[in-house]
């Protein structure tokens, strides 16, 4: 692990008394890190502090943290890919060197060492990811202050600018480590464009970036296969049922690209799909969940944040592990909880109050600059309300502001679309009775109807912000990084030419990396998108394609941001998506609703069918049929949408239209959630051979960990692997 600061220039600079307070800080810091054990190395240039853990520093943290060591290893899973019972190639698979192995685990114990496999080789026995966690561990929970002020870990230390960085060092070159070989392997087999048509390999990014960062690549990955049959579904009715609107290309014809059976078996489709999809996650995740060995995580084996134990007013026994843990009281976090709901629904309410009129091209891309602009000062505001709540757990903390800047994204992206699909138009009144608000007319939908600005706004709004997120993702990152090298490389070895940037150590090449940013936006964009392709399917079914195209161009810029532009990131364990998965349920379940209401109340899908019943099976006067007349001044008339008399008032037909709308939503949504529980209780979450896994998995821990074991006694082990060993008073 690598600790960087940068030594400020000139006296006056260093006789201020920030520079006095950040040095005493930073020194008090490495001193309790010497105290703990660490191995600390000094470099030249900026200051670089190379820490290592020793044998016996490794063994007392896994334990502390709950580290899993391998107890033997699995057999290897059979795959079940497709066209293999046709002995067919698989074209989508590619022979990737050196997989890992998997191995059935358990905790981590000190005097059970030699229970465990390769215990006999310290070098190898905790994978390099391993390291990390434990170096991170010390170095989140090392005070270098006053406790009470929480003046404790590296992250408030390089908020403070004490330091400017800590990561994980990536080996060079002559170093023939295991991680390098995989760092080698990702970078061929993955983050090449080259590998745009190939399985990811899932055992690789774990193994070198960690379970949380491969759970998202897996999913991704799952969620992009999933959308192939979604689109060619899409694209097939989008051609064969609006064939002929397209060659005539008259605006007031557009509408009928939306109002036909091919939209309404689309909306069953996708409504279907989204449910199915989520059911195979939750099997998928579950999987590869036992399969990394975190099934338990979050339930057993999560502690507490550093910055929640440092700022936590009090301590209490944790029921689950009966150990003493900081504790904060829940009625004050409720209370914080309430005040920034509050907050949450003033911000929206001002949002969909907020929704503008979206008329044209231009009205559209305006209202996409706002949208984003307004994301990054709610996800501000998310994490200032988040941080203040005080969560246990970096999993709780973590799916409470993802929660809340979902909210805002939720509304601030959905709120124009939404207002075009059910609102738009529909108290607009008529000619001599118009409806006002604050004074102001509600504005009538196109000769098409609404769908089409709905269709307009869509692909403005999604397409749009996939191109711009795409371009930042290429861009920014290299733009970034040669500022970085500018901005860190003195003015005098610009002049030393190629053979001073070769002489450059690891560490410092590393320093001229990106900081990792982690998943939220990532997830973020993808969940968005999740809602634009379900949600508004009846409106664009060419979403799910943009869709696609859009997530083979992501995971390659993903990729290679992880193995060639950002610095490698502390690991970070996880059994499954976390709170993502309940937003992907939520969201399946108001896409089934909106496509629903889309079809009976915002297209012509019912009325034409209506009439097609009870007036004239080809169609004929259809038109006038939806067309009402108000009289004018001056003996002349005038024809508007509506299903009213001379005098303005209702026909019976209206209210024949509403009942028969109504019925379809219930119906539709019934059809669709009684199919998905019925998937629910076919599809298990767990496959079986998962389960004989875990079941071995648990035997083989029981009889590993057993006192009464022959052949493995605690007095043989040695001296240095106590977990007493000078440690007692130095816990934080």
């Amino acid at each position: 692990f690598v600790l960087v600061w940068e030594e400020l220039r000139g006296a006056n600079e260093n006789d201020t008394g920030n520079s006095a307070t950040q040095r005493k800080w930073r020194e008090q810091f490495l001193s309790r890190l010497r105290q703990v054990g660490l191995l600390q190395e000094a470099k030249k240039r900026i200051r670089f502090i190379l820490l290592s853990a020793p044998w016996r520093v490794l063994c007392y943290y896994a334990e502390e943290i709950n580290l899993k060591v391998p107890l033997e290893v699995k057999p290897s899973h059979a795959a079940v890919l497709p066209l293999v019972d046709l002995s067919l190639p698989n074209p989508l698979s590619q022979n990737v060197p050196n997989p890992p192995l998997e191995y059935y685990t358990c905790q981590f114990k000190s005097n059970k060492l030699e229970r465990f496999l390769g215990s006999g080789d310290k070098e190898t026995f905790f994978k390099t990811t391993q390291r990390h966690q434990v170096l991170y561990e010390i170095l989140a929970r090392t005070p270098y202050g006053s406790v009470n002020r929480g003046e404790v870990g590296i992250d408030r230390l390089i908020s403070e600018e004490v330091f400017t960085a800590a990561y994980p060092l990536m080996p060079d070159d002559p170093v023939p480590l295991k991680s390098l070989v995989l760092r080698q392997i990702l970078h061929g087999y993955w983050s090449k464009w080259s590998c745009w048509r190939r399985y990811q390999p899932l055992g690789h990014i774990r193994e070198y970036f960690g379970e949380k960062i491969a759970l998202y690549f897996a999913w991704i990955g799952f969620y992009t296969a999933w959308l192939l049959p979604a689109s060619l579904i899409g694209t097939l009715v989008f051609l064969l049922e609006h064939i002929l609107p397209l060659l005539f290309w008259l605006y007031a014809f557009a509408g009928l690209l939306f109002d036909n059976w091919g939209t309404v078996f689309l909306s069953l489709f996708m409504s279907l799909w989204a449910v199915t999809f989520l059911e195979y996650w939750r099997r998928t995740s579950s999987t590869l969940s036992h399969r990394w060995g975190c099934s338990d995580f979050e339930d057993i084996e999560e502690r507490p944040r550093p910055e929640f134990s440092a700022m936590a007013p009090m301590t209490t026994r944790n029921p689950i592990t009966g150990a003493e843990e900081p504790y904060f009281p829940e009625n004050k976090r409720f209370h914080r909880t309430v005040t920034g709901c509050m907050v949450i629904i003033v911000m929206v309410t001002l949002l969909i109050f907020s929704a503008g009129t979206i008329a044209s091209i231009s009205a559209s891309v305006l209202n996409l600059i706002i949208i984003l602009t307004l994301s990054r000062i709610y996800t501000w505001l998310a994490g200032v309300l988040t941080r203040w709540e005080m969560h246990r757990t970096q999993t709780k903390y973590e799916d409470m502001f993802i929660l809340k800047v979902f909210i805002f994204q939720f509304v601030n992206f959905y709120s124009t679309p939404v207002y075009i699909a059910f609102f738009k138009g529909r108290f607009v009144g008529y000619p001599g009775m118009y409806n006002t608000l604050f004074g102001l007319r509600n504005e009538e939908c196109g000769a098409g109807g609404c769908l089409i600005d709905l269709a307009q706004e869509l692909l403005v709004i999604m397409v749009g912000k996939q191109m711009i997120n795409n371009v930042h993702e290429f861009i920014s990152p290299k733009v970034q990084a040669w500022w970085q090298k500018n901005k860190i490389r003195p003015p005098q070895m610009a002049g030393e030419g190629t053979q001073t940037m070769m002489n450059v150590s690891p560490w410092e090449a590393d320093y001229d990396l990106l900081v990792c940013e982690g998943l939220f936006g990532e997830y973020l964009e993808m969940v968005l998108q999740f809602g634009f392709i379900t949600i508004f399917v009846a409106a664009c079914p060419l979403a799910p394609l943009f869709a696609l195209m859009n997530n083979w161009v992501e995971i390659r810029l993903d990729a290679q941001k992880y193995v060639r532009e950002y610095r490698r990131p502390v690991v970070e364990r996880a059994q499954d998506i976390g709170i993502w998965f309940h937003i992907l349920q939520f969201i399946s379940h108001i896409a089934v609703i909106s496509n629903a209401c889309l079809i009976a109340f915002t297209s012509s899908f019912v009325p034409r069918l209506y009439y097609r019943y009870t007036r004239d099976s080809t169609l004929s006067g259809f038109v006038n049929f939806t067309l009402a007349t108000a009289p004018l001044s001056h003996n002349t008339t005038c024809k508007y949408r509506g299903y009213r008399d001379d005098n303005g008032e209702y026909l019976p037909e209206y209210f024949h239209l509403i009942a028969i709308r109504l019925s379809f939503v219930v119906v539709f949504e019934h059809v669709v959630f009684f199919i998905g529980r019925l998937i629910d209780l076919t599809v298990s979450n767990i496959p079986e051979e998962v389960e004989i896994k875990i079941k071995r998995e648990h035997y083989v821990a029981k009889q590993a960990l057993a006192e009464n074991k022959t052949g493995c006694l605690v007095g043989e082990q040695p001296e240095e692997t106590d977990p007493s060993y000078h440690f007692d008073s130095l816990l934080v």
